[in-house]
This record gives structure tokens, C-alpha cells and sequence, in this order.
């Protein structure tokens, strides 16, 4: 985050709530009459938006009027950012950094030949 963010949430901005990457939610103390109030985020380390789990997406964009904290099915499983570009990235069997080997085909494919 920048200067500018940290001054402009601290001289108007009201703490909302902190999800479990201690990424910090806060909205605008007084909107501007016509116009609906802000709403921001104060990222843990880098800014990275995959960060922002579910819950707190649908406040930012309005579409729930308060944080749905709370309120998981048993079959959502926990969120997680893009793990792209880490160490924890996924690669498919098969994949050069799995060893470039799969399992074979189950008889379902049958390669093209030239006749």
C-alpha cells in the first residue's frame, strides 16, 4: 500500500473487519450524499486481489451488504490465492517439473498411424 492509501484511510476511513490472511476491510465514514460509499482493501504484504477470499469479494463489489463471514457450506472448501508462479504451484501428471511421465492410456485412446 501507498502513502496516499494509508493517509486517506486513516482521515476517512472506518475498519470493517480482517479475514484470515490479516488483509484489513474498511469502507468511507461519511459518503457523499448521492453517491454510495467506498469500500477498501489494506493487503497483508503484496497487494495480490486472489488474496481476497470470497466472503469479502461480495462486500467490496456490493453485492452483499455486509461481510458473509461465517456463513461457509460444509462442501466450500477453505480459500486459497493463485498459487501460480510459487513453489506451490499445481502441474498436471505429465508435466515436465512432475518428471514428464503419465500413466498410461486406458485403452480409450488409439494413436494415429500413417498408412
Amino acid at each position: 500500500m501507498n502513502l496516499g492509501t494509508r493517509l486517506y484511510t486513516w482521515l476517512r476511513g472506518e475498519f470493517v473487519g480482517e479475514d484470515t490472511f490479516g488483509n484489513r476491510y474498511y469502507r468511507e465514514r461519511r459518503a457523499l450524499r448521492g453517491r454510495r460509499e467506498r469500500r477498501w482493501v489494506m493487503f497483508n504484504g503484496a497487494p495480490e486481489a486472489s488474496k481476497v477470499p470470497p466472503e469479502w469479494h461480495a462486500w467490496l463489489h456490493f453485492t452483499a451488504d455486509a461481510p458473509l463471514e461465517g456463513k461457509r457450506h460444509a462442501w466450500q472448501k477453505p480459500h486459497r490465492p493463485n498459487l501460480s508462479g510459487t513453489k506451490f504451484a499445481y502441474f498436471p501428471p505429465g508435466h515436465d517439473r512432475r518428471g514428464g511421465k503419465r500413466d498410461k492410456a486406458t485403452g480409450d485412446y488409439e494413436s494415429w498411424r500413417p498408412s
